[in-house]
């Protein structure tokens, strides 16, 4: 279990999940159906997809356990009960399996890359692996750089599904399908990521004894927990604009996903914004920001909604 932990498998899941998901939902779909109804146009096999997952989710618990041993002096200060390197865990077994990780999934990359005659691909892997490490080591350090970082790795598991799956197969006749399939890709990939960019820096505003005590420059410890938190509920206006926007250009004909959308995704924003305002205390701002890791959750399984209302309105019109 103490190892669960080192590697955060929450997150883990979630992110294998939201891979699994949009690959057997939207994209097994419209390359079938919707998009494409003379046959599959994904590159890989499902074994070959599944190899993808591992690879996403290795190289994500490399750079949980790099972080952790990084950290072991703020995690001191700011969680000592939850604390894993140094206490529960040795740091030299935390750096094996850093390694292990990391070999692991660069080595799958390496493969799958080869798989599907884009060699080119797999400096991905190598540039994700060293792009957590250099974050951990030094970007976390540097105000505002440190959240766009974790926020765009998550997103990276997103447009990775598109560059792999689609990328290779993309031909004349069949470019503007694949683009639209990459394009609700790259859609998610922007949802995510504000949502967690946000998310981390609620984190930060739980973390500020810690990260002040390291000498780690974050926006709370510039501008205050209070600024901090009333300059977030502004920002998320832009995610519920922009769902709102989205919505109606795009699936306003859909009345289960309008609903769901308000209920689940824009509905939480909304309370998490009124939250902002009056959150004082640590366990205030630990509250907001599960609800915003719930919001990324529901924001996920929206794929399958859409998808099923999708299908659904084909099926009626045929």
């Amino acid at each position: 279990m103490k190892y669960l932990k080192l590697i955060r498998y929450q997150n883990l899941i979630m992110i294998a999940l939201m891979q699994f998901l949009f690959r057997y939902t939207y994209l097994k779909y419209a390359t079938f159906t919707l998009l494409t109804p003379s046959g599959n146009f994904l590159a890989l096999s499902d074994f070959q997809f599944a190899l993808l997952v591992l690879s996403t989710v290795c190289i994500a618990a490399a750079g949980y356990i790099i972080n952790n041993i990084i950290d072991q002096d703020n995690d001191e200060i700011t969680k000592p009960k939850s604390r894993i390197v140094g206490k529960t865990i040795t740091e030299n077994a935390a750096y094996n399996l850093y390694v292990f990780f990391n070999i692991t999934g660069v080595g799958i990359g390496f493969y799958l890359s080869n798989a599907i005659g884009k060699k080119g691909l797999f400096t991905l892997f190598i540039f994700i692996a060293a792009l957590l490490y250099v974050y951990s080591t030094y970007l976390k350090k540097i105000i505002i750089i440190s959240n766009l970082v974790v926020a765009l790795t998550l997103s990276f598991s997103i447009i990775i599904i598109g560059v792999f799956d689609l990328f290779p197969t993309i031909y004349e006749g069949n470019i503007q399908q694949m683009k639209q399939a990459h394009n609700v890709l790259f859609d998610y990939a922007v949802f995510a990521f504000i949502i967690n960019w946000i998310r981390e820096i609620v984190k930060d505003i739980e973390d500020t004894d810690g990260d002040y005590a390291s000498g780690i420059q974050t926006i709370p410890i510039v501008l205050g927990k209070t600024r901090t938190a009333k300059l977030l509920s502004i920002l998320l206006l832009l995610p519920i604009l922009l769902l709102i926007y989205y919505i109606n250009e795009n699936l306003a004909a859909f009345n289960l996903v309008l609903i769901y959308g308000l209920l689940l995704i824009i509905g939480p924003l909304i309370y998490t914004i009124i939250k902002l305002w009056s959150a004082k205390t640590k366990n205030e701002f630990k509250h907001i920001s599960t609800i915003l890791k719930l919001v990324l959750l529901f924001g996920i399984l929206s794929i399958v909604v859409i998808t099923y209302s999708i299908k659904n309105a084909q099926g009626q019109i045929i």
